[in-house]
């Protein structure tokens, strides 16, 4: 299919292959009927495909919409989807937009006494059919509304439909890293090359919290691990007897000093002992020499 974009706004091979790698081109089995000009074919299993050259196109579009807007924070992008809290927050925090992760608070676009009232100028939504709450307060106040559908997504109150995989888990947060640096580079914030912006596309990737808390917990044991290692050994003072050779052993000083010992070599001849002998008379039975300081 041939791009109706510029050149330079055209998908690149790398771009291409990150769509395909997180399913963002495999769509539903049900397919809205304003969907259809998105999708490029119907497999044998009954699951539609997305046009993965149109998903590029509209993203492009809507990131030129975005850029357009002075103020970064008249953008408000929301999720419901536990898919998309990560990704619109990390979306939120480089672009400078307003995040709304979670539940979307009734009101909020249409009662200005609630808290948490906002007038943004455009929002942008993970999925039409949850954040339908959202899209209904916003045609309400006439907010343009930017939506990641997939094929059988309702696009009713929808201005931009972006066709792509909403359901997945890497395709929801590969769409909003595309979208959040396609914004960027627009703005001129970041070069358009393949290493102007450092951030990975896995921080806008949902992590499952209990493969959180693992990973919290081996990281903690190796720190704890790490700083066992890193004590110094206790010093040993003239009265530690624990490291000296035990009872029939061997003095390690000894054998570093004298070489190895030789264990077949005959003992030393020593004169014939007579235990029938009688000891030599002990001092204590001879008579004293002098008087003793005690008489």
């Amino acid at each position: 299919m041939s791009s109706k974009l510029p050149s330079v706004l055209s998908a690149t091979d790398e771009e291409i292959q990150l769509l395909l790698a997180a399913q963002s081109h495999v769509g539903s089995k049900n397919c809205d009927k304003q969907m259809l000009p998105y999708v490029w074919k119907r497999r044998s299993d009954g699951v539609n495909i997305i046009n993965i050259g149109k998903t590029w196109e509209k993203l492009v579009f809507a990131a030129r919409i975005i850029a357009a807007i002075e103020n970064p924070n008249d953008v408000c992008v929301i999720s419901a989807r536990p898919y998309g809290h990560r990704a619109v927050l990390k979306y939120a925090a480089n672009t400078g937009a307003q995040a709304i992760a979670g539940r979307f608070t009734p009101g909020s676009f249409t009662n200005y006494i609630t808290r948490s009232f906002k007038e943004p100028r455009i929002i942008v939504v993970t999925d039409p059919r949850v954040d339908h709450q959202a899209i209904r307060e916003a045609s309400y106040v006439n907010i343009p509304v930017i939506a990641f559908c997939d094929t059988d997504a309702p696009l009713k109150f929808v201005d931009v439909a972006i066709p792509i995989n909403n359901k997945a888990r890497n395709s929801v947060g590969l769409a909003w890293y595309l979208l959040a640096r396609e914004v960027l580079r627009l703005r001129g914030t970041i070069p358009r090359t393949s290493d102007g912006w450092n951030v990975m596309v896995d921080m806008f990737f949902y992590r499952d919290p209990e493969e959180v808390e693992k990973q919290q917990q081996e990281e903690a044991a190796a720190k704890a691990a790490a700083v066992a290692g890193d004590q110094p050994e206790p010093t040993l003072n003239e009265w530690d007897v624990t490291s000296a050779p035990q009872a029939g052993g061997i003095n390690p000083a000894l054998v570093a000093g004298e070489g190895a010992l030789d264990w077949s070599a005959e003992p030393a001849a020593a004169g014939p002992t007579d235990w029938s002998a009688e000891p030599a008379a002990a001092g204590w039975a001879a008579e004293p020499a002098g008087p003793s300081g005690w008489e």
